[in-house]
């Protein structure tokens, strides 16, 4: 049945509303038609209808009421720099641009209160003129909003040290409206802010966002080369477990990863490994003392964003990691793989020797359930599904937990706790079901939409179950 235009446009009021089929085609897209070829392939034909652009909440709560009214649709968009489809409308319908609603709201007690538009960028440099900043942000912090970072992100720059968004005190608060005829504005803390992190914008509009804050070092970007991708990843394990030495960020690439990005290449060695990191000042000595331990030869050192390859260093890490090396090999794929200890630097060894003829290995350091840990997989040129599959396979042999990067599903993808909780939430938070519709049902009974493609993943395991004997696959 088709979506009613017309009739939820009636109760828009002045709100402005864009029809042009250009820019609404081009905004249904996100960053994961550049990350995944498989949804790439499954979002053709795939875009809304129309985008709307409230400017208070007092706005929202009206498009809200409307698309109840007129069971339409909808669909939040912040930057669209999600990787995982999560801007993608599979159900044609009403983009909801919140870029209009970036106000940061007020600074103090080491804490930030923000609009869900306000981009992550603009809120770091004000609470940075405190003497504070954001504990992590996203490799896409320069263009990212923080409604879209907690709706649809999971960790990022900062997660070596603080975590993971999911983690107790990573979100203080968040403020939510119903889709409903007489929308309502619940307040979520504690445990419950996690009931809409990561969930695709599929069960609550988020107005505003609380986040903590942490001391804004002043952050020294450190390029390092090592003689064997596992010296280089025993390194950046000693690191991350190096409570003295504040850092942010630890990447690591096997060789030929880092030669892929044009603005790394004059700053590696050929057939050596890679670790780019930022550490506080204060730390950088004893980082010096510690690369020397693991025959590590330091490349570059310089003041955040003032380094010679012409971006901040965090722009060649996590997602950012990806976008660099697709600039010259755009065939390139990668999985998401999550290795912990006891077994750690065994497991990640493993995968190493594995996949040493498929690609080079790109890893992440951040801490999950109070431990390190490596995020990552080889990155590799993509041929089909069916090696997508394989490689996942492999993975979860060595010992990795898995999530789905290549499906549209929050439940398929596997970085969210998705619980009988979860879906009453959703049940009580959009009642039609007109929230993002196909990410995230629900009713577990309805038949399964458009998914991308379903892999032989584990997903994450949190609370006391993380640990898992290699090659075990949950049910």
């Amino acid at each position: 049945m088709a979506n009613d235009i017309e009739g939820f446009i009636s109760h828009l009021g002045d709100i402005p509303v864009i029809r042009d089929s250009a820019t609404v085609q081009r905004r249904s897209r996100d960053m994961s038609m550049s990350f995944s070829p498989i949804i790439r392939r499954e979002a053709s034909g795939k875009t809304a209808e129309l985008i709307v652009s409230p400017r208070s909440q007092d706005d929202v709560i009206r498009i809200a009421s409307a698309a109840a009214r007129a069971r339409m649709p909808l669909m939040m968009r912040g930057a669209g720099t999600c990787n995982l489809g999560q801007g993608v409308p599979l159900h044609g319908g009403a983009i909801v641009d919140m870029s209009g609603l970036s106000q940061v709201l007020w600074i103090r007690e080491q804490k930030v209160r923000a609009q869900a538009g306000a981009r992550l960028l603009a809120i770091d440099t004000a609470t940075r003129a405190t003497g504070w900043e954001l504990r992590m942000h996203s490799s896409t912090r320069r263009a990212a909003t923080i409604g879209g970072y907690i709706g649809g992100g999971h960790a990022g720059i900062g997660s070596c040290s603080y975590g993971i968004l999911r983690d107790r005190g990573n979100i203080l608060g968040l403020r939510v409206v119903s889709v409903e005829q007489t929308p309502r504005v619940v307040e979520l803390r504690g445990d419950d802010v996690n009931l809409v992190h990561h969930a695709y914008g599929t069960n609550g509009i988020i107005t505003e966002v609380e986040m903590p804050l942490a001391p804004a070092w002043a952050w020294v970007e450190v390029v390092l080369n090592f003689p064997g991708f596992m010296r280089a990843a025993a390194f950046a394990y000693e690191l991350a477990a190096s409570d003295g030495i504040v850092k942010k960020l630890i990447s690591i690439d096997d060789f030929p990863n880092w030669d892929y990005m044009q603005a790394m290449r004059a700053y590696g060695k050929p057939g050596w490994s890679m670790v780019r990191c930022m550490v506080a000042a204060p730390g950088l000595e004893a980082l010096r003392d510690l690369a020397a331990a693991f025959q590590g030869e330091i490349a570059s050192e310089a003041g955040e964003g003032e380094g010679p390859y012409g971006a901040p260093l965090w722009e060649f890490g996590w997602g950012h990691a990806r976008l660099q090396v697709n600039k010259t090999r755009p065939e390139i794929v990668n999985n998401i793989g999550l290795y912990l200890d006891p077994d750690l630097l065994a497991a990640v060894e493993r995968s190493h020797r594995r996949f040493k003829d498929l690609g080079g290995m790109h890893l992440e350091v951040k801490r999950y359930a109070g431990r390190i840990a490596f995020q990552g997989s080889p990155y590799y040129a993509f041929v089909d599904d069916a090696q997508v599959a394989e490689v996942i396979r492999g993975m979860v042999q060595d010992g990795a937990m898995v999530a789905n990067n290549h499906t549209f599903l929050v439940k398929d993808n596997g970085m969210k706790v998705a619980d009988a909780r979860d879906e009453e939430f959703k049940r009580s938070m959009d009642p039609h079901g007109l929230m993002n519709p196909g990410k995230f049902d629900a009713d577990a009974s309805r038949a399964r939409p458009e998914t991308g493609l379903e892999l032989p993943t584990t997903g994450w395991q949190y609370g006391s179950d993380t640990q898992r004997e290699p090659g075990a696959v949950s049910a």
